[in-house]
């Protein structure tokens, strides 16, 4: 699912073996597995995966790490995007993640990007849809034919609107 959404690449770190890693591997799609890795090697794996997205200055993507131990804290805090796993994770990767995912099923982390995309697609609408109506009652202002009251109007319309176009955000994101 994470493939459909865009997710070029999808790498697990993790402490356990690596017979259980690349079972694990094998059954959720991932492409490529380290096993056996304490906290300092997670994070020199995050530190590489990196330079390779930074290849040559330009940055090609983004890095996201999901996890749920206190041992994956500091690689929520250097990836691009930490999403800590489950409500009870340890706390310093609650806090350290950007995201936390309340229960411990990777498929939300899809619909954790739907939705998040589906957020910034309505902020943009909003923005752009008051900037137009500011900048035409601005334009109607300094013609003479706008007023101070149709300013405040359309300032409390376009707010209102906002409210009512951000609203669709809770609506259930569907499965692409």
């Amino acid at each position: 699912e994470l493939h459909s959404l865009g997710v070029n690449k999808i790498v697990m770190l993790t402490g356990d073996n690596q017979t259980t890693a690349k079972a694990v591997a094998k059954e959720t799609g991932v492409d490529e597995f380290y096993a056996k890795l304490l906290p300092q090697d997670k994070v020199t794996k995050v530190e590489e995966l990196l330079s390779q997205l930074n290849d040559g200055g330009k940055k090609r993507g983004s890095l996201a790490f999901a996890g749920d131990g206190i041992n994956d804290a500091p690689v929520l805090a250097r990836a691009d995007v930490g999403i800590a796993m489950g409500g009870l994770g340890a706390d310093a990767a609650i806090e350290s993640a950007d995201v936390v995912i309340m229960n411990d099923e990777p498929s939300k982390i899809a619909a954790a990007i739907r939705t998040s995309r589906k957020t910034l697609s309505i902020v943009k609408q909003n923005i752009i849809f008051s900037l137009a109506v500011k900048i035409a009652i601005m334009v109607l202002g300094a013609a003479g034919i706008a007023n101070m009251w149709l300013a405040v109007f359309g300032d409390t319309g376009v707010a209102v609107l906002a409210i009512l176009n951000a609203m669709r955000a809770t609506a259930k994101v569907k499965k692409s």
